[in-house]
């Protein structure tokens, strides 16, 4: 059985689509939602991500405050410059892209970020919201994992999910969102550091993987007609691609389409869904603000 591939391409267009609506009512009202975007550096793959991030704020009708910072910009400097866009009421949404340079501290940059702005849902108080189920900013992967899963009306409640990858941006947030009771499956959290992983993994109704390593999870993991989400975006030699690499997932994904029910590709499945995340939490913090 060859599992249904999700176009997370589509799923992200229905999404900006709602957005839209949104963003024309906030527009009639005299507020245009802004996303303060400051990219400290020149990494290819990050300047990439804030493009992307600012083409599709605009098709949405949004706005953006684009800010770019010399890779020595030391941190004092790009504080200030946060502190600024915190002050300013036609500014919505902050989003500090990562990584940063090894000389600032992530976790102050981060925590400097007025909470009413953390779209990234990245600060300890939407952290905190997040583990406790407040409302609050979610972060983007997470979200997009979630309506994905229900967009393709895949049962949550009483699911057993087993997410592999413990970050603090996918993995750790993923459990939490899960296992909210509003969603209501049982989560198991695994990592690189598991032993015998295939013994859970292979207990998945919903597996997803978002550990950052290609090809982690094999067909013989996976359990006949079980979901399989593939967070994973890795570089891959390929001297036969014209950059010289290609984009894989954690998912070796021909192997474990012969097994899944529905599985996401790498890409088009889950990184569109982040960016729409994204969207989306732009305009809630600017509905918030009226």
């Amino acid at each position: 059985m060859a599992a249904l591939v999700i176009d997370g391409k589509a799923a992200a267009q229905k999404s900006g689509e709602e957005v839209r609506e949104r963003v024309r009512f906030l527009r009639e009202k005299g507020t245009i939602p802004c996303l303060g975007v400051i990219l400290v550096g020149e990494d290819p793959a990050s300047l990439s991500y804030v493009t992307a991030k600012e083409k599709a704020l605009a098709e949405t009708g949004m706005a953006s405050r684009d800010l770019r910072l010399a890779a020595d910009t030391d941190e004092a400097t790009l504080l200030s410059h946060i502190a600024a866009l915190n002050e300013d009421p036609a500014v919505h949404g902050i989003l500090v892209q990562l990584p940063l340079p090894a000389h600032i501290r992530e976790d102050r940059v981060i925590s400097a970020i007025d909470p009413r702005k953390d779209v990234d849902g990245f600060h300890p108080v939407s952290v905190g919201n997040l583990v406790l189920g407040k409302r609050g900013f979610v972060p983007c992967t997470p979200q997009g994992v979630v309506t994905l899963l229900r967009e393709m009306n895949i049962p949550l409640a009483g699911a057993h999910a087993v997410v592999v990858g413990r970050s603090n941006i996918v993995g750790k947030p993923l459990v939490n969102l899960l296992s909210r009771r509003e969603i209501n499956a049982t989560v198991t959290l695994c990592h690189t550091g598991t032993r015998d992983l295939a013994r859970y993994t292979l207990d998945a109704d919903i597996l997803i993987a978002a550990a950052g390593k290609a090809g982690l999870i094999t067909a013989d993991m996976i359990r006949e007609g079980a979901a399989v989400i593939d967070v994973g975006v890795n570089r891959v030699p390929d001297p036969s691609a014209k950059k010289g690499y290609r984009l894989r997932g954690d998912v070796d994904f021909e192997g474990a389409a012969e097994r899944a029910s529905v599985i996401t590709p790498v890409p088009g499945g889950v990184g569109p869904m982040t960016i729409a995340m994204l969207l989306r939490n732009v305009v809630q913090a600017a509905e918030d603000s009226e």
